[in-house]
């Protein structure tokens, strides 16, 4: 503020007051005879619609867009699972566990075939569910999904053919003078969800973990009082894990780490910004994670960050403003998302640059040292706020952690644990930044709910301590018994807003050791500040 810089923050204050039909959701602006407004004198738009059509299509709407939007960045990992496996990308399969297990629980497992083209069948398994073409069975949620909810899904007519396919359908069915029914039009919403979570989060979940491997458990520093100012500082801003992954490997290569020395820097460091952070914080250390998208400019405005990397989603546009107020150059790297004024360093609209990888990441490296000597010093400021955090959880370490759902499943039945709940999403400045997600979790750890998290509302938690075995002094006895003899912390971080794909895994194992129904045990997921379709 004193620097005279917007934010988002102030933005949504310039925006007030807010449409009522736009907050209430009804109001229509699918065809050009509107925008059509509901109200006690006109309470049908002009086609007839009502106040429950235009408020589920509103809804499918949103519900397509986020299937499109998780389901276009995992296209990217599952197309390079695809060229590691058949070799025409140089890249090492680093989670030859998550092959052979996925392998096994889609029947196509042979002692026989080699992990890369395990690694092949997997992809185009994920890839046919992404975009199928002709109907017919979804393979992985049929693979993996608990066979009492499947029974459910088949009964209520809303399993899905594909993500493609039912992104298709719902803009098809909200056009003009098509699905008149609220109930049909909520029953299709259904086929987009279970689409969005078994293709484009969890079949992008599995391909980022046969591709990069499983998470792995560290202790790490994070808020912007983790950032250093003798160093080549890159934020990696966004969701796509391909590119970032290439960068990781660049930064560590000696020949760009004495490119920096002789630049005046003492070495390389990578800062995450949003799930790319949590993602390549997770998969391979060395990112040292910031701030989620609402903060994103306020990290820039420390003057500390020679080269920022943006991707996919939650990169605001706004970002660039305050970017020219320092010496940080912005690189775009996906051809979905462009922002004026940035150099475009990228894959392109085919993907048939994929190969590139490590060509343009080390043209980004590069960038980023050739800022570092611009830097303003008496435009940069670092707030001394900081803060240790244990990161890298997994189904898999966490059941060798407590060896196998079944001892949780006793805590659950004695109460010592009263539930667990996976606290996900963005944050939306309609409410106070980042204290839903907080007070949420204080609560919960105060009457013996676990508590996992990952994607953006995780920074928040990182950053005031939850995730530290210091932490349980505000847990209750319950989730002290259990947690403290493994020095584990209240709350547990499972990554980028991806992993909410763990969590969903997690709960299926408890439900599969108690026998019981997803919807009979005291699991849950809350986004206390949700702020887009995704």
């Amino acid at each position: 503020e004193q620097a005279g810089i917007e934010t988002s923050l102030d933005r949504f204050d310039a925006q007030k007051p807010h449409c009522g039909f736009g907050l209430n959701g009804t109001c229509c602006k699918n065809c050009h005879m509107g925008p059509c407004r509901i109200t006690p004198k006109s309470p049908r738009g002009v086609c007839g619609a009502d106040a429950h059509l235009i408020v589920a299509r509103n809804l499918l709407r949103w519900t397509a867009a986020g299937a499109a939007a998780h389901g276009a960045r995992g296209r990217e990992v599952m197309l390079a699972l695809k060229g590691a496996a058949d070799g025409s990308l140089e890249l090492p399969l680093l989670g030859s566990e998550k092959v052979v297990t996925t392998a096994k629980a889609f029947g196509i497992f042979d002692e026989a075939k080699s992990t890369k083209e395990l690694a092949g069948e997997i992809a185009m398994i994920l890839l046919d569910d992404l975009c199928r073409t002709l109907p017919g069975p979804h393979k992985t949620l049929e693979s993996l999904a608990p066979p009492e909810r499947l029974a459910v899904w088949k009964e209520l007519d809303i399993l899905p053919i594909g993500a493609y396919h039912e992104v298709f359908e719902a803009l098809h069915r909200t056009t003009t003078g098509t699905d008149g029914d609220w109930e049909n039009v909520a029953r299709q919403m259904l086929r987009c969800g279970l689409a969005f979570a078994w293709s484009s989060v969890v079949g992008s979940s599995i391909a980022m973990d046969c591709l990069y491997g499983l998470p792995k458990r560290s202790r790490i520093t994070t808020n912007l009082g983790a950032i250093s100012e003798d160093t080549v500082n890159i934020a990696v801003h966004g969701h796509s894990p391909v590119l970032v992954a290439a960068i990781v490997a660049a930064s560590r290569r000696s020949d760009l780490t004495a490119e920096a020395q002789s630049a005046g820097a003492a070495a390389i460091r990578l800062y995450g910004i949003c799930c790319s952070g949590h993602s390549a914080l997770a998969k391979f250390g060395e990112v040292t994670p910031l701030t989620n998208a609402v903060g994103a400019e306020l990290a820039l405005a420390t003057g500390a960050l020679d080269l920022w990397v943006a991707d996919v989603q939650d990169v605001f546009p706004g970002i660039m403003d305050v970017a020219a107020c320092f010496h940080t150059r912005v690189v775009t790297t996906s051809d979905s998302a462009r922002l004026p004024g940035a150099e475009h360093i990228a894959f392109d609209h085919h993907h048939s640059n994929l190969d590139q990888a490590d060509v343009l990441a080390e043209r980004i490296v590069r960038r980023g040292i050739e800022s570092f000597g611009g830097r303003q010093s008496g435009k940069v400021f670092i707030p001394p706020a900081r803060m240790e955090a244990e990161v890298g959880f997994s189904v898999e370490n966490i059941l060798a952690t407590f060896g196998g759902a079944e001892v949780l499943l006793d805590h659950l039945r004695s109460g010592r644990i009263r539930g667990i709940v996976n606290l996900v999403g963005c944050n939306n400045p309609k409410v106070v930044y980042e204290e839903a997600v907080v007070k949420v979790a204080d609560e919960l750890i105060a009457h013996d709910v676990l508590p996992l998290t990952n994607g953006c509302a995780a920074y928040a938690l990182l950053k005031l301590g939850f995730c530290l075995p210091e932490a349980l002094d505000a847990a209750g006895t319950g989730l002290n018994a259990v947690l403290g003899p493994y020095r584990l912390p209240p709350v547990w971080h499972l990554g980028e807003c991806l992993d909410n794909a763990r969590a969903s895994t997690f709960f299926r194992a408890i439900a599969n050791a108690s026998g019981e129904p997803l919807k009979r045990l005291p699991l849950a997921f809350s986004s206390p500040e949700w702020s887009n379709e995704k």
